[in-house]
């Protein structure tokens, strides 16, 4: 919305045209101002009830001297240098970024609103873009993509349930446990490896494998090698193919296996967000096969140790192992 301040000379003339007896409606014809603006004029810069056209301007002036001031990163470089790393090496949003400086802090230090200010002036791209370009924008984690349509039908093969999600413990849906996972695969290219991922539903906590192909046997194979050494009290995994065999997982670690209803991706949603955060290190199609396992470790430490609002801003790692730790 456009607006043009108020000139000198204009506020003299309403000065005298108000002196002459004309209402606000005649005033604003003249000045070609909305009577809605001129009495606002009035009302802001009267003084017992007399109008001053050089008190108003005078007004005017250190109103707009407090807008003037630099903006809080390009004054405090350490600050802006430390956010630049945490959003495009770290892949932490804005929300997570002020979140965790406010916890380790104890005060706010910055406002997630103000850091996503800077990402689309510009303030964190490294060199002059060209027309069209959108730079450090393009790091943020949705890109402004468009989400799937509901018409979208399943189109995998059904496989035998041992127990439906609504027979799941209690503790396990209220989250007030370590030990009960989510699992799902996530593919790469189609045909080829793909990672195995397990999150804690009451820490957030995650655990991936790299397997070959996407076949049940090798995907319950990785999630017993990820499961054996920590606790355990359920898992819930969707109704893909790949978890046919889950009577496996129940025989050698005696956990019991919980399904979601069809279609109904949200009652495994700490695991799907968990892997919409993974995605950002490999885009869909991505062919995994030469990914080794410290690239894969790096993925799932920087998910571990990046802060999260439903934990107050603690990390993952810091909630399941019951520990504090200084990352910023």
């Amino acid at each position: 919305m456009s607006y043009h301040h108020f000139t000198i000379e204009e506020r003299e003339s309403i000065l005298i045209y108000r002196t002459q007896g004309l209402n606000l409606s005649e005033i604003g014809t003249l000045l070609n101002r909305q009577p809605s603006s001129i009495s606002r004029e009035l009302r802001r810069h009267s003084k017992n009830e007399s109008y001053s056209p050089s008190a108003a301007q005078a007004s005017y002036h250190i109103s707009k001297s407090h807008c003037e001031r630099k903006r809080k990163l390009e004054t405090d470089l350490e600050l802006s240098h430390k956010i630049k790393h945490l959003f495009l090496d770290h892949q932490w949003s804005p929300e997570e970024i002020a979140g965790r400086l406010r916890l380790e802090c104890g005060k706010s230090v910055i406002s997630y609103q103000t850091i996503y200010r800077a990402i689309y002036r510009g303030h964190f791209d490294d060199i002059a873009l060209s027309h069209g370009a959108r730079g450090a924008i393009r790091k943020l984690r949705h890109r402004g993509k468009s989400r799937h349509t509901k018409d979208y039908v399943e189109k995998r093969g059904k496989i035998a349930i041992s127990h439906t999600i609504h027979e799941r413990p209690q503790e396990a849906q209220i989250r007030s446990r370590v030990g009960d996972w989510e699992a799902d695969t996530v593919a790469g290219q189609t045909g080829k490896a793909c990672l195995v991922t397990l999150t804690d539903r009451y820490s957030r906590f995650l655990k991936i494998k790299k397997v070959a192909v996407k076949k049940s046997k090798l995907v319950i194979e990785a999630m017993v090698k990820i499961l054996e050494p920590l606790p355990k009290e359920t898992v819930t995994p969707d109704r893909g193919k790949e978890f046919s065999k889950h009577q496996e997982l129940t025989d050698k670690l005696q956990v019991e296996v919980y399904f979601p209803d069809p279609h109904a991706p949200w009652q495994r949603g700490t695991n799907e967000n968990t892997n919409g955060l993974l995605r950002e290190y490999f885009p869909k199609g991505s062919d995994l096969t030469g990914v080794d396992e410290a690239v894969i470790q790096e993925w799932e430490d920087k998910l571990n140790n990046r802060p999260r609002k439903c934990l107050n801003w603690r990390t993952p790692y810091e909630v399941f192992y019951e520990e504090e730790m200084h990352l910023i």
